[in-house]
């Protein structure tokens, strides 16, 4: 019997409490945007069945969940007709709220990074009770702070990188390059993402030009998470040099992204096409520089061995000498001079006394 009796009391206890929780109820809305830097409002109000008259709030506590099971951490508490001392940045969007106002919005007043979440409330009233989690996205708007170009001092036809700067945004966005044509050369383009101390992220792209460049502007945009455009800079190419301006690969249509691979085989084969050609002119002038220098050595060496032949002759020669006039006998006798024509071979070979 004591049994049937306890059975019965909880049983009566629970139904009091599904119906009071029927009569409270908490709604906000499901997601809210906050910016960075200002105030953001989470918009709820606590609603009652129309039998409940002059209902009053008992408690009020707001929690930041780091996960939807935890406990969450309190923002903001009221109970017992006290509000405790909230978090330093939260407060009641009504300035002079108490237990009779249903407006228990939540309002933060310089909205930071880490206030990006879910919130819990919960409130009991003397009717009931009832609770809700909420989404607060914080939002950063991005700006380009600088654009720049490797070398400061682009060459024309030559090699150079833009640098695209962008400070200050969250969450993380991306950067695109634009041509003055519109088309879209991000893919050209490697983009860095860092974030910094306070969550916010800056973002570094470089976009790789070659030389020959068509275009002469090139435009960095940079774009929150959501896709929308945030800001955009434009870096105008210096002009090619006068003699260029009408030579070769400047006729003509400007090359789009899906053709610069085929215009980069093009340049490498120019390229090496006239490292080529510069060895031809090389080889124009050195091949006959090696002929005329060998002519010239082979004419020395041919002149050198006729003087000896004729140096030899005439020492060797047995024969009288004439000099001012006068035959003199020779001062080589017979004997020596066959003497020493042994010793030159060579000679003996093409003179009489062999």
């Amino acid at each position: 019997m004591a049994s049937g009796g306890t059975l019965l009391f909880i049983f009566t206890a629970l139904c009091v409490t599904a119906v009071k929780s029927g009569f409270v109820k908490v709604e906000c809305k499901a997601e809210n945007v906050g910016q960075y830097g200002q105030q953001s409002l989470l918009e709820c109000v606590v609603k009652t069945s129309t039998a409940i008259k002059d209902p009053t709030i008992r408690m009020v506590a707001w929690k930041k969940l780091t996960s939807p099971e935890d406990e969450g951490d309190p923002v903001l508490d009221f109970k017992r007709g006290k509000l405790d001392r909230p978090k330093r940045g939260y407060r009641f969007a009504e300035p002079s709220w108490n237990g009779k106002n249903m407006n228990v919005s939540l309002l933060i007043t310089n909205t930071a990074v880490a206030d990006d979440g879910d919130y819990k409330c919960i409130v009991i009233t003397d009717s009931g009770d009832g609770s809700i989690v909420t989404t607060l996205k914080v939002q950063a708007k991005y700006s380009i702070s600088t654009l720049y170009s490797i070398p400061e001092k682009i060459v024309p036809n030559t090699d150079s990188t833009l640098v695209c700067e962008s400070r200050g945004g969250y969450p993380q966005g991306t950067i695109r390059w634009f041509d003055e044509e519109k088309h879209d050369w991000t893919a050209s383009s490697k983009m860095e993402a860092k974030q910094s101390d306070d969550g916010l992220f800056q973002l570094t792209s470089r976009l790789s030009l070659l030389g020959g460049s068509t275009f002469s502007k090139y435009t960095c945009a940079v774009f929150n998470a959501s896709g929308g455009k945030e800001d955009e800079k434009t870096f105008e190419m210096p002009p090619p040099p006068p003699s260029s301006q009408g030579g070769i690969g400047l006729v003509g249509p400007p090359v789009t992204p899906e053709k610069c691979l085929l215009r980069q085989l093009c340049q490498f084969h120019r390229k090496h096409q006239e490292q080529f050609s510069n060895k031809v002119e090389i080889y124009k002038i050195v091949v006959p520089l090696v002929v005329i220098g060998s002519l010239i050595i082979c004419g020395l060496l041919i002149y050198g061995w006729r003087s000896r032949e004729d140096l030899i002759n005439f020492h060797l020669s047995p024969r009288p000498v004439k000099a001012d006039g006068y035959t003199s006998p020779s001062l080589v006798r017979p004997e020596v001079s066959s003497c020493l024509k042994g010793v030159f071979r060579s000679h003996c070979r093409q003179s009489p006394c062999s």
